[in-house]
C-alpha cells in the first residue's frame, strides 16, 4: 500500500480512503511505521524526526523526498505506512461469572490470604486507548471525590494551543504550581498529558462546564467513556458498576483525524507510554483495546501485531484486544484453487460507494492469473511479470492495481485493488475477480474489503466467508483476543470477528487458538458519558469485561502475593481453562467462541 501511495497522484490519494493515511499535506511529510536494529541518529542527523517505541518499533516522520534514504538505511528492516482504526451491565457481569469474586459473601482461596471474593482491581493499573473519557463522571472518582485517572494523555489537544486559548489561567500558573503546565509526555511530541492533580483542580473546579474549561479533554464519541466504565467504573448503582472499580486508570484519547478514525501509529505512541508509565508507577497493567482494521494479513505477522506482542511481554502486563465485528459483515471471502481450476469471486458495489478497496492475499509460491472485471464488463487482467503497478481508467472509476511482495515477516504475497471515482462514486454493480490456476502448492486465497463503518450499506461479497473476520491487531499471538456472546441465549453473537477453522487430531490441539474466549457484548446497559445510561453492542464492550477481570486476577496473584507471575500468557491460560460452555458450540477451542465465554470465578488458580 506504502508503495502504491507514493507512485500515486495528489488527486488519487484525496480520492482514495486509505492512500493518504500517514501523509500530512500542510507539511508535506509521511509519518511511518519503521522496524529497526541499532540505532537510528543517521535518520535525525537526515532532517527526519524519530519517535523511539519499544523493541525495534519506532515512528518516523518525514519528507518524502527522504523515504528513499530511509529505505536505504542499514539500520532499517522494514518500513510499514499506518492504517485507519474502526471501532445491561450487570447481566454481563453475573454471565461471566464476577460477582462470586466481587461481592460479600464469604469464602477464600486455599493458602489466600485475601478472600477471593473481595477483589476490585486494587493496586492494578487498567488503561484504556480509546475516544477519551469523560472525567467528570462519578464512575472514575474515589469515595472522597478524587479522580482514579493516574494520567490521562489527549492526543488531539495541542499543549501550546490550550495554554493559549483554551486554558488561560493554566498560561498564568507558575512551574512549580501542583498541576504543572500542560506538554506532551515525556518522549513523545503530540498532544496534551495531564496527571491526577490536573484532573482534582478542573474537578474543584465547581461545575462540570468550569472543568472543562480548565482541562477540555473531551469524549466526543462516547465510546471511550463506556469503554473504561465497563473495565473499571465505580457507579453507585451496583447494576452499573464496572469489574474493577478501585483500579486506578491511565487513559489515552486516540489522535482523531479528519477521517474520524486514529491510525495505528497513535495506538503504538499509547502502548509505549501506558508501559513506560506502569513501570515508573511499578504497577502491574492491564490493557484495553476495542479497535482494529481489516487491512493486513490476517496471520499476525503485521508490525503492528508483531509490535503488540513484543508489549505483551513487557512487564507485568496482559493486552485484551477485541476480535472486531465482521464475523457476519460480508467483508471477505476465501478459497482455494486446485490445479485447473478457474473461479470467480463476485462483489456488489452499492449505489453511493465513494471508493473501495480490496485485498486480495495469497501464498506466494502459487501463481494465480488474475482478471477484474468491472460492471459493464470490461477485463482487467493483473500484470505480474512486467509491472507491479497498473492504473486503468473507465467511464465511472479510475483503477489502481500493485501487486506486492512477500515481507521479511511472511509468505503471503498481496494484490491490491483502489476503486477511486472519476466523479463522485465508482461504478455501481457487481464488480468480479476471476482467477485461474497456473502453478499451484497451496491454492488457498483471502479476499478482504474494508470494515464495515466505512462501506456504504450493501457493499459486500455475494459469497462472504464467515471465518478469518478477525481484526487486526487481534491476529497478534500474545494478546488476548475477545469475541463476543450473546447473554440472554448463551450463544455466539455472529457479528464477533472469527478465526481460523480449527482441526482436532485425537482430541489434542496446540495450535494458537482465536479468538481465545469470548464476553458477554449484546444489548448492555452501561454509563453513559454525560451521565445517564445506554445500550450498546459489539466486541468493544465484551473486550473490557475480560480487561477487568484480568486486572482482578492480578490483584489476587500479584498484589495479594498468591501467584507472582499472573500476568501475560499465563493469564490467557488461566482465562482458557475457566472459560465455560455456550449453547450450539461442541468442539472447543474453535473459530467462533474459542475456549468458551469468560467465567471469572472459574479462572482464578484455586
Amino acid at each position: 500500500m506504502l508503495n502504491l501511495s507514493l507512485e500515486s497522484t495528489p488527486s488519487q490519494r484525496q480520492r482514495s480512503d486509505v492512500l493518504n493515511v500517514g501523509f500530512d499535506a500542510a507539511e508535506q511529510t509521511w509519518e511511518v511505521i519503521v522496524k529497526y536494529s541499532g540505532s537510528l541518529a543517521s535518520l535525525t542527523e537526515a532532517g527526519m524526526v524519530v519517535e523511539p517505541l519499544l523493541a525495534g518499533y519506532a515512528i518516523v516522520t518525514l519528507p518524502q523526498s527522504l523515504i528513499p534514504v530511509l529505505t536505504a538505511a542499514a539500520e532499517v528492516e522494514f518500513v510499514e505506512m499506518p492504517k485507519n482504526l474502526l471501532n445491561g451491565l450487570y447481566e454481563a457481569r453475573r454471565a461471566s461469572c464476577i460477582l462470586p469474586l466481587t461481592g460479600s459473601g464469604v469464602g477464600s482461596a486455599p493458602n489466600s490470604t485475601v478472600p477471593v471474593n473481595g477483589l476490585s482491581g486494587q493496586g492494578i493499573l487498567v488503561a484504556v486507548l480509546d475516544s477519551g473519557i469523560d472525567y467528570y463522571l462519578s464512575d472514575f472518582r474515589n469515595p472522597d471525590g478524587s479522580t482514579r485517572i493516574a494520567f490521562l494523555w489527549d492526543q488531539t489537544l495541542d499543549a501550546a494551543a490550550l495554554v493559549r486559548s483554551f486554558a488561560p489561567d493554566i498560561a498564568a500558573a507558575s512551574e512549580d504550581a501542583p498541576a504543572g503546565r500542560p506538554g506532551p509526555p515525556e518522549g513523545f511530541s503530540i498532544g496534551t498529558e495531564f496527571s491526577a492533580a490536573q484532573i482534582n483542580e478542573a474537578l474543584a473546579a465547581g461545575s462540570r462546564d468550569a472543568a472543562f474549561r480548565l482541562l477540555p479533554s473531551l469524549d466526543r464519541s462516547g465510546h471511550g467513556t463506556t469503554v473504561a466504565a465497563i473495565a473499571a467504573g465505580s457507579n453507585a448503582n451496583p447494576a452499573l458498576r464496572g469489574v474493577a472499580p478501585n483500579a486506578q486508570l491511565l487513559i489515552v484519547k486516540l489522535a482523531n483525524l479528519p477521517t474520524g478514525f486514529p491510525r495505528t501509529t497513535e495506538l503504538m505512541r499509547g502502548v509505549t507510554w501506558a508501559l513506560n508509565r506502569a513501570r515508573q508507577m511499578g504497577m502491574p497493567l492491564a490493557l484495553n483495546i476495542s479497535f482494529g482494521n481489516s487491512y493486513g494479513p490476517h496471520d499476525g505477522s503485521s508490525l503492528l501485531s508483531r509490535f503488540l506482542d513484543n508489549a505483551a511481554e513487557s512487564g507485568r502486563t496482559v493486552i485484551c484486544v477485541g476480535s472486531g465485528n465482521e464475523g457476519a459483515a460480508s467483508g471477505h471471502t476465501s478459497g482455494r484453487l486446485k490445479p485447473g481450476d478457474r473461479q470467480t469471486l463476485e462483489l456488489v458495489a452499492a449505489d453511493y460507494q465513494r471508493a473501495l478497496s480490496i485485498q486480495l492475499w495469497k501464498n506466494f509460491t502459487d501463481r494465480f492469473a488474475i482478471t477484474l472485471i468491472t460492471p459493464s464488463g470490461q477485463e482487467i487482467p493483473v500484470q505480474f511479470a512486467q509491472i507491479n503497478r497498473q492504473d486503468i481508467l473507465t467511464s465511472q472509476t479510475e483503477i489502481l492495481i500493485y501487486a506486492g511482495q512477500p515481507s521479511p515477516y511472511s509468505v503471503q504475497q498481496e494484490i491490491f485493488f483502489d476503486l477511486l471515482p472519476t466523479d463522485s462514486y465508482i461504478e455501481a454493480g457487481i464488480w468480479k475477480i476471476r482467477l485461474e490456476a497456473q502453478q499451484i502448492v497451496s491454492g488457498e486465497y483471502q479476499l478482504y474489503l474494508p470494515g464495515q463503518e466505512t462501506r456504504t450499506a450493501g457493499t459486500r461479497f455475494v459469497r462472504p466467508t464467515p471465518e478469518l473476520t478477525l481484526t487486526v491487531p487481534s491476529t497478534a499471538s500474545k494478546v488476548i483476543t475477545v469475541g463476543a456472546s450473546q447473554p440472554v441465549y448463551e450463544a455466539y453473537a455472529d457479528f464477533s470477528g472469527r478465526g481460523a477453522p480449527v482441526s482436532l487430531e485425537n482430541e489434542t490441539v496446540f495450535v494458537n487458538t482465536k479468538p481465545d474466549l469470548v464476553a458477554p457484548g449484546v444489548d448492555l446497559l452501561v454509563p453513559a458519558s454525560g451521565g445517564g445510561t445506554q445500550r450498546v453492542s459489539g466486541t468493544s464492550f465484551s473486550t473490557p469485561l475480560v480487561t477487568g477481570t484480568a486486572a482482578l486476577l492480578m490483584e489476587w496473584g500479584i498484589v495479594s502475593g498468591n501467584d507472582r507471575y499472573l500476568y501475560g500468557e499465563k493469564m490467557k491460560a488461566y482465562l482458557r481453562r475457566g472459560a465455560q460452555p455456550l449453547r450450539g458450540e461442541e468442539n472447543y477451542p474453535n473459530e467462533r467462541v474459542g475456549y468458551g465465554q469468560l467465567c471469572a470465578a472459574k479462572s482464578i488458580p484455586y
